[in-house]
């Protein structure tokens, strides 16, 4: 009894005196589905974290709304998530859902999030419109790219006629070389592993979703959607340049995940070496500088954040 005793006194001697030893947390990364963009941001964060000592744990998720639903909750401290969903969740207007979501905070643009529309060369399918009662992969239920491809749907007035699967983005690929999906749909930087995977296994051709959608007046309704271009040869057979559309993906944290550590880890991240990094994990990091820090964010920085990018000159 004496020696318990002992050890008892000695463990709350510890942590009086050293707090940050007995004291340090893990903090839960949540990205996204196998083969989604997400994934890889949140893996390789959570790998510079670990080089400076920071225990940040990346996991899978159904990507933006989960995200923005976990990280409102504390369940993960930080996400990547679409700015349109955080701006839309703070607002209490994310797809089907009236609650608000003011716990989300931004703390950093990642990369621009392009609508990648895709179906077989001989369908004889040109116009996104054409997709009416045909089956299509449209991202895993409660992810950003399932509710954005609601959005657009719904403003070409299809939505409800579409057969609608449920697919993360790998599990759609694989539906689609099958032949079970006429189309697939992915929101994510380019090039897309599962994009890629596709269009080696099969004659793919990548759909300009931009002009239906300015038809549609998708871009009046929801100014946070940008023109984007994605570049010809970006995938096997894609010999022409195709116009879409993007929403900015960002970094978010919890309200609560303290000031100090998501400076830190943004001034680890945000250094050459790393983000030199982040380029080799994910092509479409090349956006991701210094310069690029808060683009495409509407919505409140964490306080952490805002330090940092005020000491970089972001900010005013």
């Amino acid at each position: 009894m004496k020696k318990i005793n002992l050890l008892v006194t000695m463990t709350l001697f510890a942590v009086f005196l050293f707090p940050e030893i007995t004291s340090a947390q893990m903090y839960k990364f949540s990205g996204g589905p196998s083969g989604g963009t997400f994934q890889y941001y949140a893996s390789a964060i959570a790998t510079l974290a670990k080089k400076n000592n920071a225990k940040v744990l990346a996991s899978a998720s159904g990507g933006s709304i989960e995200n923005i639903r976990t990280v409102n909750s504390g369940k993960s401290q930080f996400g990547v998530a679409y700015s349109g969903h955080v701006y839309a969740g703070i607002k209490g207007k994310l797809p089907n859902d009236t609650k608000t979501y003011e716990n989300v905070m931004a703390v950093s643009f990642l990369y621009g999030a392009p609508a990648q529309l895709v179906v077989k060369k001989n369908s004889g399918i040109t116009n996104p419109k054409q997709l009416k009662s045909k089956r299509v992969g449209v991202g895993n239920a409660g992810s950003g790219a399932a509710a954005n491809a609601e959005i657009y749907f719904r403003q070409l007035g299809i939505w409800n006629d579409m057969g609608k699967e449920f697919l993360g983005y790998r599990g759609a690929a694989d539906a689609f070389n099958n032949g079970q999906l006429d189309a697939f749909w992915v929101f994510a930087g380019f090039p897309n592993a599962a994009v890629l995977e596709a269009a080696l296994q099969s004659d793919v051709t990548v759909l300009n979703t931009y002009g239906a959608g300015e038809e549609a007046k998708l871009f009046e309704d929801y100014p946070y959607f940008a023109e984007v271009i994605i570049p010809a040869n970006t995938y096997s057979g894609q010999d022409k340049d195709v116009k879409t559309f993007q929403d900015a993906t960002i970094w978010v944290a919890n309200k609560d995940v303290p000031a100090d550590v998501v400076y830190n880890l943004l001034k680890n991240v945000y250094s050459a070496e790393s983000l030199k990094y982040m380029i080799e994990v994910h092509k479409s990091a090349v956006e991701m500088t210094v310069k690029h820090g808060t683009k495409g964010i509407v919505t409140p920085l964490h306080p952490g954040a805002e330090k940092f990018w005020k000491e970089q000159g972001i900010l005013k």
